[in-house]
C-alpha cells in the first residue's frame, strides 16, 4: 500500500502507514484479514482522501483476483464529485493510468480495472450494495449518516467473500444526530480501554473533552498531519476566524456536549441584512437583559432608520452584571430614549430599584409581550424590514438559539448554559420595545445612535 500511495505522488504520512500496517494485518495461518471492520475518526484535512484511495487501488491491483469495491460519501452526489474529482483525477495523473478505463453513466459509474477490478460509487438509501458482491466498502464523512442503513445493506454483500472490509471514515459530528459514528467511536473507545479483541481495528486522533483549543501544544498532540501537510499558521488563523464549537469538531476532532441545530433565522437571511453604517436619526428604546446565571449581560437598542427599516444594535455586553445600572444610567442621560425596557421575571428586573432611584421608570414586559416580541423579530428579519451592524456577539447568539413553546408561542430557550443568548434576548425586547413605545414626537436634543463614546 505505500507503494501504491508513492505511485499516485502522495507518499504516506506516519499516522497513514501506521493504520495501514495494523488495518491490513494478515492472520499468518488463513492467509487472510484479521479485520472486518476499520473504524477511523481523525480531524479534516488530515489526508483521509488520500488513504482511501491508496486503500482502494492497492485492493484492487494487489489481492490476485477481481476485486468489487465501492465509495460512499454523505449524499450520492457529494460520493460521485469526490470519486471524479480526486480518486479518477489522481489515478489518471499516476503511472496507473494505462491500467483502467472509467464508465461514467449516470446510476452505474466506476473505475474499470484490467484485471477485471471495479471501483465506483453507492447511494446512501437502504438499497446500496444490493445485489452484487462486494470486496471493499468505504463510508465516508460518516457524520452524516443517521442510521446504520448503509452498513446493513453492504454486509449481506460481503458475507460470501473471501476477504472482505468495510471502512468507517469520518470527522467528528454532533451527538445529538450523528448517532451512527457515535456509536462506532463509544464502542471503539471501550474495547481499547478494556483491551477486547475483536474484528474491528479502532483509530482516533481527537484533544480530550478539558482541552484548551487555542493550544498550539494541543494541536500537536491531535493532528497527524500538522507538520507534514498542515501548518501551525494555518490552524492559528482559522481559529481566530472559526465559530470555536465547529472548531473544536474539525480540527481537533472532539464531539461537542452541544447539538448544533440549524438557526432560527438562517445564516443567508441574517447576512443580508447587515449594514455596517446603519443609525437611528431619531427616537430609540434601550431593553436590558441578564444570562440566567447573571453571569453576563447585555444592553442593546433599537429604532427606525429613515428609510422606514429597523435597526436593532448591541450597545454593550460584558462578563458580569454589576457595571449594568450605572451604564443604563449614563445611556439615558445622552440620549433621552423613549423607553428603558426589560422582563421583570428575568435576572434584569434586579435592576428596576437601581433605575426608580435614578428616576427612570422602566417598561415591563409581560410573558405574552415576550411571546410577541419574538414573533415579530422573526417577521422583520425574515421579511427584510431590520438591519444590524454584524456585531459578532449578537451573530454568534443567533446561529446557536433554539426556541422553546411558550403557550401557543415561543420564546427564546434560556436552558443551554454554554451559550450566551443575551445579546439576542436584548435585541428582541428592543424591537418589541420600540414598536411600544418608541413612536412619540422626536425631541431635538437627542444623540443620534451609535455616537456612544
Amino acid at each position: 500500500m505505500a507503494q501504491v500511495a508513492e505511485q499516485l505522488g502522495t507518499p504516506l504520512m506516519p499516522w497513514q502507514r501506521g493504520v495501514a500496517d495494523i488495518a491490513l494485518e494478515v492472520d499468518p495461518l488463513t492467509r487472510r484479514l484479521v479485520y472486518r471492520q476499520v473504524v477511523l475518526t481523525v480531524p479534516r484535512q488530515s489526508g483521509k482522501t488520500s488513504l482511501i484511495l491508496a486503500t482502494a487501488v492497492q485492493r484492487a491491483l494487489g489481492f490476485g483476483s477481481r476485486q468489487v469495491i465501492t465509495y460512499s460519501a454523505q449524499t450520492r452526489n457529494d460520493a460521485r464529485k469526490k470519486w471524479e474529482d480526486d480518486h479518477v483525477e489522481a489515478l489518471r495523473n499516476s503511472p496507473f493510468a494505462r491500467l483502467f478505463r472509467v464508465r461514467k453513466a449516470n446510476g452505474n459509474e466506476a473505475v474499470i480495472w484490467r484485471n477485471g477490478s471495479r471501483h465506483g460509487i453507492s447511494s446512501t438509501t437502504e438499497k446500496a450494495g444490493h445485489g452484487s458482491t462486494l470486496d471493499l466498502a468505504f463510508v465516508d464523512e460518516a457524520f452524516a449518516q443517521v442510521d446504520d442503513r448503509l452498513e446493513q445493506a453492504f454486509k449481506p454483500a460481503m458475507i460470501t467473500r473471501e476477504q472482505p472490509q468495510l471502512w468507517v471514515v469520518s470527522t467528528a459530528g454532533n451527538r445529538g444526530s450523528s448517532l451512527y459514528l457515535w456509536d462506532k467511536v463509544v464502542d471503539g473507545r471501550r474495547h481499547v480501554e478494556d483491551g477486547r479483541t475483536s474484528g474491528v481495528a479502532y483509530f482516533e486522533w481527537s484533544a480530550p473533552e478539558d482541552a484548551d483549543p487555542g493550544d498550539p501544544a494541543v494541536w500537536r498532540a491531535c493532528m497527524p498531519a500538522l507538520g507534514h501537510t498542515v501548518t501551525e499558521d494555518a490552524i492559528r488563523d482559522d481559529f481566530v476566524s472559526m465559530k470555536r464549537i465547529e472548531f473544536m469538531r474539525a480540527y481537533l476532532n472532539m464531539w461537542p456536549k452541544r447539538v448544533v441545530v440549524d438557526p432560527v433565522i438562517p445564516a443567508e437571511t441574517w447576512a443580508t441584512l447587515v449594514d455596517e453604517h446603519s443609525r437611528i436619526p431619531g427616537a430609540l428604546v434601550f431593553f436590558l437583559d441578564m444570562t440566567p446565571a447573571q453571569t453576563a449581560g447585555a444592553i442593546a437598542a433599537a429604532g427606525r432608520r429613515a428609510d422606514g427599516r429597523m435597526h436593532v444594535e448591541v450597545v454593550e455586553h460584558r462578563p458580569r452584571t454589576g457595571w449594568m445600572g450605572e451604564r443604563v444610567i449614563e445611556l439615558v442621560r445622552k440620549h433621552n430614549p423613549a423607553a428603558v425596557v426589560l422582563d421583570p421575571s428575568s435576572p434584569a428586573g434586579a435592576l428596576i430599584p437601581v433605575l426608580r432611584e435614578a428616576g427612570i421608570e422602566p417598561k415591563l414586559m409581560t410573558a405574552r409581550d415576550v411571546a410577541h416580541a419574538c414573533s415579530a423579530f422573526y417577521d422583520a428579519a425574515t421579511k427584510d424590514a431590520l438591519r444590524h451592524l454584524n456585531q459578532a456577539e449578537l451573530n454568534a447568539a443567533l446561529a446557536g438559539a433554539k426556541k422553546r413553546p411558550l403557550g401557543h408561542a415561543w420564546a427564546w430557550d434560556r436552558q443551554d448554559p454554554d451559550i450566551d443568548i443575551s445579546p439576542l434576548v436584548a435585541v428582541t425586547g428592543a424591537l418589541h420595545g420600540f414598536a411600544q413605545y418608541g413612536q412619540v414626537p422626536e425631541p431635538e436634543d437627542v444623540e443620534p445612535l451609535c455616537a456612544w463614546g
